[in-house]
């Protein structure tokens, strides 16, 4: 069982940064690719950031895209999100996911989830 633990989720001002952690266990952590996720309230579940295995290859939703930074530190078991210029449309509770072989977009495709941290940007 692959437990994932977000942090670093709370109430910023739009124009500020807050930088996500997410730390697994259960198993070997860099054999899988890591993705972040949101949920607004009455919204679908959208797709953020991607990381490789290896951290060498990335991909980022066209909203997010300059503004965020996904990263890995496999020696930690543990995913980033480093989070700036945020705006009041980036609300959401945040989810990081596990299980990919690959750089997946959609929730089907990752095995695990965190228990999500909430993000609220003021304006």
């Amino acid at each position: 069982q692959v437990q994932l633990v977000e942090s670093g989720g709370g109430l910023v001002q739009a124009g500020g940064s807050l930088r996500l952690s997410c730390a697994a266990s259960g198993r070997t952590f860099s054999f899988y690719a890591m993705g972040w996720f949101r949920q607004a309230p009455g919204k679908e579940r959208e797709f953020v950031a991607a990381i490789s295995w290896s951290g060498g290859n990335t991909y980022y939703a066209d909203s997010v895209k300059g503004r965020f930074t996904i990263s890995r530190d496999n020696a930690k078991n543990t995913v980033y999100l480093q989070m700036n210029s945020l705006k009041p449309e980036d609300t959401a509770v945040y989810y990081c996911a596990e299980g990919s072989l690959k750089i997946a977009t959609t929730p089907a495709e990752y095995e695990y989830w965190g228990q999500g941290t909430q993000v609220t940007v003021s304006s």
